[in-house]
Parts: C-alpha cells; sequence; structure tokens
C-alpha cells in the first residue's frame, strides 16, 4: 500500500476476504434455509411475566371471592345452617335495601351520613396537615408540635367520647369533633414522615441552583411528601368511616348509625347487614376517588404494579 493510498484512505481489497464472500453467503443462505424446513434450531416464544396465567379481565378476576361468598352464604341460609334470626339472606338483604331505597329512608340516611364524614374529614384534615407542616419544616416547630401530638395520638380517641358529650353536648359537633380527631393523626403522621423522608440532596441541589426557602419548600419538599399525604388521606378516610360508626351511636336522630341502632332493637338483621353494605360500598367509593387522584398526581413516580 502506498503513501497516498494510506493518506486519502484508498485501500485495496484483501484478496483472501474477497475469496470468503462467497462461502459465507452460501452459509447465511443454508441457515436461512434450514430454518425455513424445520431443520435448524427453533426459537422459542418469550411470554411476559405478567401475561401468564389467568389473562382474563381484571376486573372479572377481582368479582370472583365476593361472588362466591355471597353463593356460599346464600346457600348456608336455604339449607337452615344460618338461621334467619342470627343473619338474614342475602335475597332478603336485597328486597330489604330496595324496600329502604323505594321509601328515602337509605338515601337520607346517606346524606347525613356523607355530610358529616364531609366536614370531618374538612376539617380534622386542614389541622393534620397544617400541624405536620409546622413540624416537618422547622426544628421549633417539632420541638413545639411533636411530643403534644404523639402524646394525644397514644390516647384511644374512642375513649374520648365521653368528654365530648360534656363538652360539646349530645348534637352533631361530638361526632364531627370524633372524626376529625380521627383524621387528623393519620395525615400528622403520613405528612410529617413524607416531609423528613426527602432526599437531602434534592435539597441541597435545590439550594445551589439559588431556590429561596419558599422555592425549597414549593418544588421539592411538598411534591417529595406527596405520596406520603396521599397514603395519610386513604387512611384518615378509612378511620373517618370508622369514627362515624362510634359518632353516630351518641344520640343520633338520622344517618347510617340511627337506622342500625333502630335495627338493633328490632332484632332487624337484614336492616343493620344493608348499613354495613353502604359503609363498605362507600368507602371502597372513596378509596377509588383517591387511588384516581394519585394517578393524576404521581403521574412522575414509578411504582411497582405487580406480576
Amino acid at each position: 500500500m502506498s503513501v497516498d493510498q494510506a493518506v486519502h484512505g484508498h485501500v485495496p481489497p484483501d484478496p483472501s476476504v474477497q475469496a470468503d464472500r462467497p462461502s459465507l453467503a452460501k452459509g447465511v443462505g443454508a441457515g436461512v434455509e434450514a430454518a425455513s424446513r424445520g431443520d435448524g434450531p427453533q426459537l422459542d416464544r418469550v411470554v411476559p411475566v405478567s401475561a401468564r396465567g389467568w389473562s382474563g379481565p381484571r376486573w372479572l378476576r377481582r368479582t370472583v371471592g365476593p361472588v362466591v361468598l355471597l353463593m356460599l352464604w346464600q346457600v348456608f341460609s336455604a339449607s337452615g345452617v344460618l338461621e334467619q334470626d342470627l343473619l338474614a339472606s342475602p335475597g332478603t338483604i336485597a328486597v330489604t335495601a330496595g324496600d329502604l331505597v323505594s321509601d328515602g329512608t337509605l338515601p337520607s340516611a346517606m346524606l347525613v351520613s356523607l355530610q358529616r364524614v364531609a366536614v370531618g374529614l374538612l376539617l380534622g384534615g386542614v389541622t393534620g396537615v397544617v400541624l405536620a407542616l409546622a413540624s416537618g419544616l422547622s426544628r421549633l416547630g417539632e420541638d413545639l408540635v411533636d411530643a403534644t401530638v404523639q402524646m394525644l395520638r397514644s390516647i384511644p380517641w374512642v375513649g374520648v367520647i365521653p368528654l365530648f358529650i360534656i363538652w360539646l353536648g349530645i348534637g352533631e359537633a361530638p361526632k364531627i369533633a370524633l372524626i376529625s380527631l380521627g383524621v387528623a393523626f393519620h395525615l400528622y403522621l403520613n405528612v410529617y414522615a413524607g416531609i423528613r423522608g426527602v432526599d437531602a440532596q434534592l435539597v441541597e441541589a435545590g439550594t445551589s441552583l439559588g431556590l429561596s426557602r419558599w422555592g425549597l419548600i414549593r418544588h421539592v419538599v411538598l411534591p417529595g411528601a406527596l405520596p406520603g399525604a396521599m397514603t395519610g388521606l386513604r387512611y384518615s378516610l378509612a378511620t373517618a368511616w370508622l369514627a362515624l360508626v362510634f359518632g353516630e351511636q351518641v344520640n343520633a336522630d338520622d344517618g347510617l348509625g340511627f337506622l342500625m341502632n333502630q335495627a338493633r332493637e328490632f332484632f332487624r338483621t337484614d336492616v343493620i347487614v344493608v348499613c354495613l353494605v353502604v359503609y363498605a360500598v362507600l368507602g371502597l367509593l372513596a378509596d377509588f376517588l383517591v387511588r384516581t387522584l394519585e394517578r393524576l398526581l404521581l403521574q412522575w413516580r414509578p411504582t411497582f404494579t405487580g406480576q
């Protein structure tokens, strides 16, 4: 090879490589022909892990358990294993639910209970978030707030019902206060943990980029604490329904708890189960709303969804 060929990149082809090209092409062609005839190595189809097993609709799979439970319940009731005085059959409960809906008793009770939960959730949520922000964003706030909240949290919130009755009477106030108390503790703990769980390196990066304290809180701390806040909201909703059950036992003249108290006096297990089912449905609906809110607000966070 000459100097001019090396400089301009004109390198003559290697005769040995040229001689091997027909044999290489022949080998590739033979391999393709053998694969088409089925003589060559066969490739197995790769099936994702998530596609293995029963691939039916997910909503159908989630309804299998409740449907089986209802069928067994109906069979035991029809065979006499479950007496009607102890637990009404699903058919009887469905008829009772239809009667309560048709005469307006159940919708009215649901509306009253929903109002109590909404007001208690709002008051308790605002209180819990404000206390968590004060304690999580400032060491001084933590010293002033956290110890008191932790002390009050260790007291069973159901046990303060007598005090609420003495302080607030027997109207709507003690019921709403009880719901607010249970909600506030859950939101405080989760929001506080979310704030203190933010990566310190992210805070240092924001500081180095010139963010002010409010900028750090808005763009770094609060988004980092949002997953914990969503978890706290889900716990708070569950606690709100639980507190509602206890609160409506206090001299209630309307609501789902009032219906359950009346049904207990007359041994109406069908009405009691209807109210319990309504509590469960409302709880599932509230959880669905929070899950939807999580998907909207936490799109930036990839998570494991199961296999």
